[in-house]
């Protein structure tokens, strides 16, 4: 099979995220992960084998004790969770199976994540509100697309990579002994809620 094109690759990402629209901060990470995909391949680096990186990442990161070396793990696990998909596009290996091993992996990956958070001062209730808002958007998400229809095209001001900066913003005010974990967090939920809102309204209108 010859190699995807980068806009050829842009193309169909957008086809596996519903029409997604390919544009601002989307579109650069999109030209990165793709050449990034592109090594991977060479380097004959499975989707999977970087899932599972990922993965591992996180748990290593929860069970962390420096919050330096977990805020460079949680660099680590966003980019290889970030990276299995491209490489999925450009191998030519996308698979339902892998969309679940995928979500799964994040879902357990960004409970890892808040783990660490709560230890440097988000508190638990907020910790596990944050989780359970953003992994029932995903719920919606993947729920929509097994009745057959597209995957809700919509991108979030919560999207995965952004809970990912909350975290990295929250350990470096920790290293930084800086106050005011606690009033980000809360902050942080009111924009969770809002893009829940934001999904379940273009899910709506998608089924009615």
């Amino acid at each position: 099979m010859s190699a995807l094109t980068e806009q050829e690759f842009k193309e169909r990402w957008s086809t596996l995220h519903g029409g997604a629209a390919i544009k601002g901060a989307v579109a650069g990470w999109l030209s990165f992960s793709y050449q990034v995909a592109r090594v991977c391949t060479a380097l004959k680096f499975t989707p999977k084998f970087l899932t599972l990186l990922g993965l591992a990442t996180a748990v290593a990161m929860a069970f962390s004790t420096s919050a330096g070396i977990a805020l460079v793990l949680l660099i680590v696990s966003l980019f290889f969770d970030g990276i299995d998909g491209s490489v999925a596009i450009v191998q030519g290996r996308e698979s339902k199976w892998g969309a679940v091993l995928d979500s799964i992996a994040d879902r357990i990956s960004e409970a890892c994540w808040l783990y660490f958070g709560w230890t440097v001062g988000i508190p638990a209730w907020a910790a596990i509100l944050m989780w359970t808002i953003a992994a029932t958007q995903e719920y919606a998400r993947a729920r929509l697309a097994s009745l057959g229809h597209s995957e809700v095209g919509v991108v979030t001001a919560t999207e995965r990579p952004v809970r990912a900066i909350f975290l990295a913003l929250v350990l470096i005010i920790f290293i930084l002994d800086i106050p005011g974990v606690t009033y980000i967090s809360y902050a942080f939920i009111l924009l969770l809620l809002v893009s829940f809102v934001q999904v379940m309204r273009v899910a709506k209108k998608t089924l009615s």
